[in-house]
């Protein structure tokens, strides 16, 4: 399960909003145990991708260091990451699929149709190599605690 507050829920589906008609793409910190993902902040990063930004993502390897360190000095970890599918479903593709490199993270998904957010899910990728790796639906839990957007 993937827990996180209405702020931080509202805020990435707005960052995909922003970005429309190009997909949006972030970095979830938090806390994970074996069934929950606990996030306490959504980190935006730049989507690189400049070939194909409407369907695609990328985050740069430096900045993705960078929000990995910035999580450590506070304590949290990379629980996930979220991205938009401007006027496609909230459903991982296969490029999503082969391009999934975290095991044990939750990968969430929000649909922009005509520059409005609509549906987000989330999956979590389950497995212990890249040869068993998984997407599994994962339930989205959105509380009233407080969080950080960044």
């Amino acid at each position: 399960m993937l827990k996180l507050s209405q702020q931080l829920y509202d805020a990435i589906r707005q960052h995909g909003e922003e970005t429309y008609p190009h997909e949006c793409c972030g970095v979830l910190l938090g806390r994970s145990t074996d069934s929950l993902q606990e996030v306490e902040a959504a980190i935006r990063a730049g989507n690189t991708r400049t070939d194909s930004a409407h369907n695609r993502y990328q985050i740069a390897p430096q900045e993705l260091v960078r929000i990995q360190r910035m999580g450590r000095e506070r304590g949290l970890d990379i629980v996930g990451f979220y991205h938009s599918h401007p006027d496609h479903p909230a459903q991982w593709s296969k490029t999503d699929f082969a391009e999934a490199h975290w095991l044990s993270c939750s990968y969430v998904i929000t649909a922009v149709e005509k520059g409005v957010a609509q549906k987000t899910n989330s999956f979590f990728l389950a497995g212990s190599t890249e040869e068993d790796k998984s997407f599994q639906d994962e339930e989205i839990t959105v509380s009233r605690f407080a969080a950080e957007r960044c």
